[in-house]
C-alpha cells in the first residue's frame, strides 16, 4: 500500500495565524497612534544595542529571567513586539496571550527587523 503525503502545516505557522500580525507600515502607525503603546524587542542586548526602535524596551528573549519580565508589564497597555525575523516575537506574543495578557492588546512586528529595515533602511535609534 502507498503511503499518501500531507503537506503539513508548521507549528509556528499555526501559532502566527492566531495573533495579531501586522505589516511594518501598519506596525509603525498603530504604534504612534496608540496611546497606551509599548514597543518590546526581545532580541539579545547586543542585537538591541545595534539599532532599535526608539522608546523601545530590550526584554532578552534569551534571558534566565525572560518571563519575570514580562509578568512585570502592565496588561492594561498595548504591546507591540519585535525580533530580527519574527520567530522570537510570535512565540513571545503567544506566551503573552497564554500568560493573561489581552490577544487585542499584543501585536507582531511580521517578518521582523528584516522586513522593517527592507522598507524603512533609517528607522532605527542605536544605543
Amino acid at each position: 500500500m502507498e503511503e499518501t503525503k500531507s503537506c503539513k502545516t508548521p507549528r509556528w505557522r499555526m501559532l502566527k495565524s492566531q495573533l495579531n500580525n501586522l505589516s511594518p507600515e501598519a506596525f509603525l502607525v498603530d504604534a504612534q497612534n496608540t496611546p497606551s503603546a509599548m514597543l518590546i524587542d526581545v532580541r539579545t542586548q547586543q542585537e538591541f544595542a545595534t539599532g532599535h526602535f526608539p522608546n523601545a524596551i530590550n526584554v532578552d528573549y534569551f534571558s534566565e529571567n525572560f518571563w519575570e519580565q514580562i509578568e512585570q508589564l502592565d496588561k492594561s497597555k498595548h504591546y507591540f513586539v519585535y525580533c530580527r525575523s519574527g520567530r522570537r516575537s510570535i512565540r513571545v506574543c503567544t506566551w503573552m496571550r497564554n500568560g493573561g495578557f489581552d490577544n487585542n492588546r499584543v501585536y507582531n512586528l511580521d517578518g521582523g527587523l528584516n522586513d522593517w529595515l527592507e522598507q524603512f533602511p533609517e528607522g532605527l535609534t542605536q544605543s
